[in-house]
């Protein structure tokens, strides 16, 4: 049997039928064939214009329900307007199914070349549309990627670090993380800006510190957090900017850029949210915790609602102990001495107390109590 090819397809007759019980596709095509049989001549003999080529494949689709069947049937055709019309009259006339009484119905006979026309017609529209938008930009977008592309060409590298062209001469500074972010701010004009370039505070940002005004401005997510502490700990900066939270400066929009600049908090207010007294309750509770303490040589640690979330020796007191990890109040038995604070602010402990300490320590992210400091 010859295959017709798709491309050889001018019509598709769609017809409609239903049979008075159950029946299967075999039973649908086998009527089609034998109750057209010489019905209109030799010539158009389904059989032979499908061996032939000039009719394609029949589809039959059909659902049985409650004892009656329902389907669809579809011949496609390359034979002329006329002959294709009288095939699909001819099908209107099969009148049993198999065993079952039956009912078709033409549905349609489509021009499968109309078909086609209308999708190229609809295509070249979306195409057109495309190349409007998208091939030939405005005026405006054209001077804004000129625009772009020489800020972009503007990054330099102060003493290694990427930044924009005004960071030695201006007054201010603004530190970011990263190389694109970098790139962000200098696609909007933004020139005063440096990176980081890693975890690690590099000595040129402490020493540009020392000599500028200086703006963090970080991501709004627990990386931007680490940073902040540690340049806190590290150098005097003063302010401070944040990305939206779960957002990165990479990201960020024109809008929300000036937004959060606009927006910058001085480190005076950092400092004073991050450094918050104990109450009047929680110092009682610690006093007593301290008493029972004495001779265990041990830290407890507690939540910040003074749950207590483990007990440690002291000298297990040190950064890489996963029972730090959600430390918020530590509670020695011992003397603070610069190793106990260095961890404390390394785990990001809100309160460190002991029975006293080695000095007075100063610390911006850190508050320390000895056992005078708890009296109430």
């Amino acid at each position: 049997m010859a295959k017709l090819a798709q491309s050889t397809i001018k019509y598709l007759i769609e017809a409609e039928f239903t049979a008075n019980g159950v029946v299967e596709k075999p039973d649908v095509i086998g009527a089609i064939f034998g109750q057209t049989e010489g019905l209109l001549g030799q010539d158009l003999d389904l059989r032979e214009l499908q061996r032939s080529g000039r009719i394609g494949r029949i589809e039959v689709t059909l659902k049985t329900n409650k004892g009656k069947t329902r389907g669809k049937i579809l011949i496609p055709s390359s034979l002329d307007g006329s002959e294709t019309s009288l095939i699909a009259a001819a099908v209107e006339t099969i009148e049993r199914i198999g065993p079952c009484d039956s009912y078709i119905k033409l549905k349609s006979v489509k021009d499968i070349r109309a078909v086609k026309r209308e999708y190229v017609v609809d295509r070249a529209k979306r195409i057109l549309t495309r190349l409007i938008k998208e091939e030939i930009p405005p005026t405006t977008e054209l001077t804004e990627k000129i625009k772009e592309s020489v800020r972009i060409a503007e990054i330099m590298e102060y003493k290694g670090l990427p930044s924009g062209s005004d960071v030695v001469t201006s007054d201010e500074i603004i530190i970011v993380e990263g190389r694109a972010d970098v790139l962000t701010l200098l696609k909007q004009g933004i020139k005063n800006v440096i990176a980081l370039g890693g975890t690690t505070i590099p000595k040129p940002i402490l020493g540009l510190c020392k000599e500028k005004v200086s703006t963090v401005f970080l991501d709004g997510d627990r990386g931007g957090d680490l940073i902040l502490k540690e340049l806190l700990q590290l150098t005097n900066i003063d302010y401070v900017a944040r990305a939206p939270k779960g957002k990165e400066v990479e990201e960020l929009t024109k809008k929300e850029i000036f937004k959060a600049l606009r927006e910058k908090v001085s480190v005076e207010q950092i400092v004073s949210d991050m450094k918050k007294d104990l109450d009047k309750k929680k110092k009682e509770k610690i006093n007593t915790v301290l008493e029972k303490m004495i001779g265990t040589r041990a830290a407890y640690i507690f939540d910040e609602k003074m749950k207590l979330q483990a007990k440690i020796p002291l000298n297990q007191f040190k950064e890489d102990n996963k029972r730090l990890k959600d430390a918020k109040i530590v509670v020695l038995d011992g003397a603070i001495d610069d190793d106990i604070v260095h961890t404390a602010e390394t785990c990001n402990v809100n309160f460190l107390i002991g029975h006293d300490a080695d000095k007075k320590y100063k610390t911006k992210i850190l508050t320390i109590y000895t056992k005078s400091d708890l009296s109430v």
